[in-house]
């Protein structure tokens, strides 16, 4: 598989793909999510399956001059039932893909959770992934964990490389450069995170952890500026040109990508880790373009 450099070429290979994923929307009625849906639907990547209230539905599909033969539409006007509906469909296989539209995202993400109905793989550790596209970077940057884990401890650290480095070998890159991020090169034993990054390294060097180049504590500079490296005189083998960037907390990763997305003109497609079938979870507020790259993430995601 060729390299994956954006965003636009992980929709460009999608529609070269002759198979149409199912996406079944926990409560659809929600404007951002169906024009989403639709352009992934009319470059031929997506069937969306939209359960919620249909009345709501109808009006935003005539509002924004779509097709209604793009969607199958579940009518149902209880928010609990329409997220149950779907969350079966993809249980089932009935479904490939299950996405938040509508609905809160606690109830969303309980549903996800729940040991006998949800979506969790066995003893696995919920997480999120991200691929950022940033115009002043010349590449993705595949960041964890921007949603999900306050302050990983090392399992779960162990399990947001694995999710991040095999969703960066999806996007066919062969043996991802993996950062861990600190605000200082400099390990101590007052961070808990560099401890946790010391044995991570150590656990590559032996092959117990999937085929990467990993290196940490280091800071954003010294994981994707070259010049920087050069300047500080810090020999590192991920070298300014990190593909993956892994943050010791929830506080500081969500905050540097929400930096990202204000101040420079950032895109991301983004998903929760740890589940047995892709599952898009996206705030209300966040953009129909971020909503459909998200979706065209999951649906790459499915060919694992």
């Amino acid at each position: 598989m060729d390299r994956i450099t954006s965003l636009n070429e992980l929709t460009a290979v999608l529609k070269q793909k002759s198979k149409k994923y199912k996406i079944a929307v926990a409560c659809g009625h929600d404007s951002n999510t169906i024009n989403a849906l639709a352009e992934a639907a009319k470059n031929n990547f997506a069937l969306p399956i939209l359960v919620g209230k249909k009345n709501i539905i109808i009006n935003i599909i005539k509002e924004n001059d779509l097709n209604e033969n793009l969607f199958q539409i579940i009518d149902e006007q209880d928010d609990i039932k329409a997220l149950n509906i779907a969350l079966e469909m993809v249980k089932n296989d009935d479904a490939d893909i299950f996405m938040k539209g509508l609905i809160g995202t606690d109830k969303f993400l309980q549903a996800v959770l729940h040991k006998e109905k949800g979506l969790m793989q066995p003893k696995a550790v919920m997480s999120y992934v991200c691929a950022v596209e940033v115009p002043k970077y010349h590449k993705l940057l595949f960041i964890t964990d921007t949603a999900v884990l306050p302050y990983p401890d090392l399992e779960q650290k162990i399990a947001m490389l694995k999710y991040s480095v095999n969703m960066a070998k999806q996007f066919g890159i062969e043996k991802p450069k993996v950062a861990l991020i600190g605000s200082s090169e400099k390990a101590s034993q007052k961070d808990t995170y560099s401890t946790d990054y010391s044995v991570m390294c150590k656990m590559v060097d032996r092959k117990q952890l999937p085929d990467c180049i990993i290196d940490g504590p280091l800071d954003v500079f010294l994981a994707c500026d070259r010049e920087s490296v050069e300047i500080k005189g810090v020999p590192t083998p991920v070298n300014g040109d990190a593909d993956v960037l892994l943050f010791p907390s929830l506080e500081a990763c969500n905050s540097f990508y929400k930096g990202l997305m204000l101040f420079a003109g950032g895109e991301l497609a983004g998903l929760i880790q740890g589940t047995t079938k892709p599952v898009v979870v996206m705030s209300r507020s966040e953009s129909e373009k971020s909503k459909y790259y998200c979706v065209a993430l999951a649906c790459l995601m499915s060919e694992k």
